[in-house]
């Protein structure tokens, strides 16, 4: 158990932390961290960036901290959370669970998130080729997939082929955009129909099961997701393919 003067101190830290500007912050978080080293000086900007990103360098003895512009309204223990992330990132720190748990607790949040999917439509750039492939039509395995397993009734988003043929990144569902992304290497004769139907299928579903989110907690794949996916006949062959591209 503290003692009434620790506790008394740790009040008066909770407290005082109101009313620190970022840059104060930081700066007790470094002498945290670095308490033998100087405090350099504080460079702290934030930025119109497109998703919640957050940067950190020492450069000539000048540390610049440059963090989205959806976090310049956030309460002061989350910026003392991230100050602790990122200087730790910075300085191979362990940074402790409680500032990991409560960034990512309001990064979870759903007015939060609502906000950073706005900022993501209106200054994220997506790159959409467009249906047409040399071998496939996404438009025309789309509405096919639609008609057999969703009775017709799912709204078709922006549908195209990635820039590069990826193997790490087969498909992907973006909702900021609307948009299904289907990589390049499914669009060649000697690559079956059945795996591209398969992960077109796949993030179908992603559009009908949205994410879930719950405390710090995310899932993307719900249980209602996994037993939709079970109906794809053949879906053992399927993943079989994928596994051997």
């Amino acid at each position: 158990m503290p003692d009434a003067g620790s506790t008394l101190e740790l009040k008066g830290i909770q407290s005082s932390l109101f009313f620190e500007t970022p840059e104060e912050i930081y700066g007790r978080v470094f002498r945290e961290l670095k308490p033998r080293t100087p405090l350099p000086e504080l460079s702290l900007e934030f930025c119109r960036f497109a998703n919640a990103d957050n940067f950190i360098r020492l450069d000539q003895g000048r540390l610049h901290i440059r963090m989205s512009d959806l976090l310049a309204g956030a309460p002061a223990p989350v910026m003392e959370a991230l100050a602790y992330i990122l200087l730790g990132k910075l300085y191979r720190k362990p940074v402790a669970r409680m500032h990991s748990h409560r960034y990512r607790l309001y990064l979870n949040r759903r007015d939060v998130r609502r906000q950073a999917q706005l900022v993501r439509q209106i200054r994220g750039r997506k790159f959409i080729s467009g249906p047409q492939g040399t071998e496939h039509n996404l438009e025309e395995v789309f509405e096919r997939l639609n008609r057999d397993f969703f009775d017709g009734l799912m709204g078709r988003p922006l549908l195209g082929w990635s820039r590069q043929a990826s193997r790490s990144m087969l498909g992907h569902f973006d909702p900021s955009h609307n948009a299904i992304v289907i990589s390049r290497i499914f669009d060649q004769p000697r690559v079956p129909a059945l795996a591209m139907e398969y992960v077109m299928f796949h993030e179908m579903l992603h559009l009908r099961y949205p994410v879930e989110h719950q405390g710090v907690r995310r899932r993307v794949h719900t249980r209602e997701f996994r037993e939709a996916e079970k109906k794809f006949p053949r879906l053992k062959e399927a993943k079989e393919m994928l596994k051997r591209l």
